[in-house]
């Protein structure tokens, strides 16, 4: 670890000499690219007093992104794991799971199993009328709410377009591995896009998408496999998506209106291992497995109207209205005859939401000073079946749960330009809480430019967290597991820090660079976790607030771009400690900080005259370590180190234009180095540890893919008037 620390320091001094060769190096004002995550309207990213990054349409393309899964196994402070008994993929930012990241479709949080804008399953966010993608990382919790600890990400989506009809038609083929057949292995995904202008005031954009993942074998034998060994099935699930969207609007001078809808539908296969013998007597005898189906449907309804309020005042109105069902369809698959019969479907869980947030600003004619005015609404209702386990709701077991969450927030935020080079933001948010006591964040940004394009930003950030509908109110058991969730719990409180310089220049031979370096730290009290509360004569669990979480990160961003050149090189160094306390033996974990060095790269290279971009991107995650909770060889509770190794992942990709760019054939591999499962080792005791960790170097898997894959993606776009 300290060679990679010194390779680290080393590489930001080199960076940092090259950027000052002051002599060879013309600084031009340089078109920015807009953005309008955190703003008071959209604006260059120079002048964000927010350290922004933006993954542009072009990012998206060169990888053949589908879902936001497959962008984010590229980005820098990001890792994605995957689940293979729900096919489900999860972000975690920071050491810091999904419950501190938000997501967000312009603006509004996207509904999930568990929250507004957190815990997303990656794969069910489509990207077909991505514009672009805005990170924002650290604390954002006075602009956006609750949870928005580690950061948050928006995507923009498509609004119209410069010509009267866009027509775009996808077809794409992509292997699971080595796995790959029409329709019976393999991923498959079909999408058509319509856009019209009907004059210079209306548009409309309508669009679906099918993405079928036929399941990933690896070693199991499929649904109609019929031993009794256990290789039935698949190591991951079969599902099929489906996604519709269409959006409607309307702008004249300075006023804009949209209504935008979404639906997204999924099925999961699940089929189970264990084959039944069913008598047939006189005939031989047949074959019969219990298999279950998970079906989620979601509607996403969003109107947005912004413009001019008495002539000067500007306002930015959005009103969103969201459900998501998931259902559980029980069912006995025949395996001879290939039949289901004795089909039960019923709804498990459920989640409406009806949420809205809007600004107003431009209060003064001074175009120095600037001041927003906001609000957040936010009416959650939602339901577990008591199918699904056993539920605990006013100490009662083995009933349904309904539960209501609502927060009402108003903050206020002001710009202040001292002058032209140094500007302030101080920002405050008051969130009235129906189910704990009332929250509130805080936060205050510096920007500075100095001379020769070098801008510095530095903010502090007080956010929070809230329990989620599970931590809350679910009580779990099952043979390894007793895991109750706890009405009492109370919002996290975190504190964020971070500064950043940002320069970029030109050369006289036309090469451009941009150096982005960034120090952060993050401080989470009150923390929730599963904590062990007895040990005999079974382990039991229970969410408190209870641990401390602490985080520091010092990252770089390099971008080269020369000709048809351009390449990226990102470098962090991530330091965690964590507090653990296990109650039941009280016993408290050291807090020790571990380090992590983490790389991410990208190269393209254009050919104008093969009209053809080749590209390549890497990202390798370093070891990580943490304490985990457990029991020794000699019977005691204790903490032990738990060691997650490091991997490497690499994607490729060659896209060709042809007719005028009217078709594109894009080419590429994901996953070069074939991750599948990434190996964590626990040293230092034996026995059984919480959350199913092990001790006494014994080793667990966890899948990150399911190998070196390959793709072809063919593309038709028609533009005319």
């Amino acid at each position: 670890m300290k060679i990679k620390i010194t390779f680290f320091a080393g590489f930001l001094f080199c960076t940092y000499s090259f950027a000052q060769q002051k002599d060879s190096i013309a600084s031009k004002e340089k078109l920015s690219e807009v953005v309008v995550t955190g703003q008071f309207e959209p604006q260059s990213i120079k002048k964000s007093v927010f350290n922004v990054r933006v993954i542009s349409k072009e990012n998206i393309k060169q990888l053949a992104a589908n879902n936001l899964a497959d962008v984010l196994n590229q980005y820098l402070n990001i890792t994605v794991t995957s689940n293979g008994d729900d096919g489900r993929s999860k972000v975690s930012m920071f050491g810091l799971d999904s419950q501190y990241f938000k997501i967000l479709v312009d603006n509004i949080p996207l509904v999930s199993d568990t929250g507004m804008g957190t815990n997303v399953d990656l794969t069910q966010v489509n990207l077909d009328d991505v514009e672009r993608i805005e990170i924002i990382e650290g604390s954002m919790g006075v602009t956006h709410g609750a949870n928005a600890v580690t950061g948050i990400l928006n995507i923009i989506t498509k609004k119209g377009g410069g010509y009267k009809w866009q027509i775009n038609a996808t077809v794409q083929e992509e292997t699971v591995g080595k796995e790959f057949a029409f329709f019976d292995k393999g991923r498959h995904i079909q999408s058509a896009k319509i856009g019209y202008n009907f004059n210079e005031n209306w548009f409309v954009n309508i669009g679906g998408n099918r993405n079928a993942m036929a399941g990933y074998y690896d070693d199991k034998k499929g649904k109609d496999y019929d031993k009794n060994d256990g290789l039935r099935g698949y190591t991951q699930l079969p599902k099929e998506q489906l996604v519709g969207n269409a959006i409607l609007g309307y702008q004249k001078d300075g006023f804009r209106i949209f209504y935008k809808f979404d639906y997204y539908g999924e099925d999961v296969h699940y089929y189970n291992p264990q084959v039944n013998i069913q008598d047939n007597y006189p005939f031989p005898d047949t074959y019969f497995s219990r298999d279950k189906r998970y079906i989620t449907n979601r509607y996403y309804h969003h109107l947005n109207a912004n413009g001019n309020l008495f002539s000067k005042l500007k306002y930015n109105v959005s009103v969103s209205q969201q459900k998501q069902e998931r259902d559980l369809e029980n069912f006995v698959y025949h395996i001879d005859t290939k039949q289901e019969v004795d089909n039960q479907r019923a709804t498990y869980q459920s989640k409406e939401v009806f949420y809205s947030t809007g600004t107003l600003s431009n209060f003064f004619d001074n175009k120095s000073v600037d001041f927003q005015l906001g609000y957040e609404i936010t009416n959650e209702n939602g339901f577990y079946d008591s199918s699904v386990g056993a539920f605990r709701d006013d100490n009662q077991q083995g009933v349904d749960i309904r539960k209501r969450l609502e927060n009402y927030d108003i903050y206020s935020v002001a710009e202040i330009g001292v002058n032209e080079k140094f500007s302030i933001r101080p920002g405050l948010r008051f969130s009235f809480q129906s189910a704990f006591n009332n929250q509130y964040a805080s936060s205050l940004g510096l920007r500075y430019l100095f001379d020769k394009g070098l801008e510095a930003r530095a903010s502090l950030g007080k956010s929070y967290r809230t329990p989620n509908f599970d931590e809350l109110y679910t009580y779990f058991v099952d043979s390894n597991h007793n895991m109750q969730g706890n009405p009492n719990l109370i919002p996290e409180n975190s504190t964020s820090y971070e500064v950043s310089f940002k320069r970029a220049c030109s050369f006289d031979s036309g090469a451009q660079i941009s150096n982005n370096l960034a120090v952060t730290y993050l401080d989470v009290d009150d923390r929730i976790d599963m904590v062990v509360t007895q040990v005999t004569p079974t382990w039991n669990y229970r969410y408190m607030n209870i641990n401390k979480y602490k985080m520091w990160n010092i990252s770089t961003v390099e971008q080269y771009t020369y000709k048809n050149w351009n390449v990226m090189l990102g470098a962090a160094v991530v330091g965690i400690s964590r507090k653990l306390d296990l109650a039941a033996e009280n016993l408290v974990s050291d807090d020790k900080f571990f380090y992590s060095f983490r790389l991410n790269s990208s190269i393209s290279y254009n050919i104008p005259k093969w009209n053809t971009l080749l590209a390549v991107f890497y990202k390798y995650n370093g070891q990580q370590q943490q304490y985990v909770a457990g029991t020794g060889t000699d019977g005691k509770s204790g903490f032990f180190l738990s060691t997650l190794e490091s991997y490497s992942w690499m994607d490729a990709s060659i896209r060709k234009a042809f007719f005028k760019n009217q078709f594109e054939v894009t080419l590429g591999a994901r996953n070069l180095f074939n991750v599948t499962n990434l190996q964590s080792v626990q040293n230092g005791g034996g026995g059984d540890a919480s959350g199913g960790a092990h001790g006494g170097g014994t080793s667990s898997d966890m899948m990150l893919g399911y190998g070196r894959s390959y793709f072809l993606k063919l593309s038709y776009n028609l533009n005319f008037n």
